[in-house]
């Protein structure tokens, strides 16, 4: 069985989804940091409520999707960005200034830029939304 990037099929499966006006998705298999990205882009109102569904297996993310999301994608490699390095990866990755959220995780957890900037912390890039 091929190793899978989790966070590549939640971004590719939640844009597709989106694409289609769809009201919510499935995304198999869950995973910790899958849950933690979730509730990251929910705190930033681009996705609903989403649920662990255990299937016995390796279980699945169903999500409310609320058709805020124009694009989203994992960062690879995920690269290690410094406290004040944020701006270059915005201009990088997001259409604007102030559009969209860069998903980073950090050592105090899975956070936005916006979050890890006013706490004065780096740490990996893994996706990006608006």
């Amino acid at each position: 069985m091929p190793a899978q990037n989790v966070l590549a099929n939640l971004f590719s499966t939640i844009y597709n989804n989106e694409i289609r006006n769809k009201k919510e998705c499935l995304v198999i298999p869950a995973s910790k940091l899958a849950s933690e990205v979730l509730r990251t882009m929910q705190r930033y109102k681009y996705i609903g409520e989403f649920e662990f569904i255990d299937d016995g297996l390796l279980g699945k993310l169903r999500i409310q999707l609320l058709g805020r999301v124009n694009k989203c994608g994992v960062i690879t490699p995920r690269f290690s960005v410094a406290k004040d390095e944020f701006t270059r990866w915005e201009q990088r990755f997001l259409p604007a200034v102030g559009v969209g959220i860069l998903i980073v995780t950090t050592p105090r957890g899975v956070m936005s830029h916006y979050e890890a900037i006013e706490q004065g912390i780096g740490g990996r890039l893994l996706g990006y939304v608006y």
